[in-house]
């Protein structure tokens, strides 16, 4: 599991569930866990880590997300294809923690 410290906790909540599609599956006093497939990530309050964590999640369409991502007005990269195997886009939440959604195109 990858942790995140997140200045508002509420905003990160919105942010994984409603625009990255993720599950909550655990809330305590000051955390949340979230799960799509087998990546898990742990949220926190707190002072975001500049050089943090980066959580990789499984997307089927990583060029799909890309654009679907920017309209909703989230940070993101450019997608990177390695050896024909792989897509990666770098998605930054509110708090400008990375996280890569990855698609397998083999």
């Amino acid at each position: 599991m990858i942790w995140y410290r997140v200045r508002d906790l509420d905003a990160a909540r919105a942010f994984y569930a409603q625009i990255l599609g993720l599950e909550e599956v655990e809330a305590a006093a000051g955390a949340l866990v979230f799960r799509r497939g087998q990546a898990e990530i742990g949220l926190t309050q707190g002072e975001p880590e500049e050089d943090g964590p980066v959580a990789m999640i499984d997307v089927h369409d990583a060029k799909a997300e890309a654009e679907r991502l920017r309209t909703e007005g989230v940070e993101v990269g450019i997608v990177l294809e390695f050896a024909g195997e792989i897509r990666i886009l770098d998605v930054f939440d509110p708090d400008g923690n990375r996280i890569q959604l990855a698609e397998d195109v083999q």
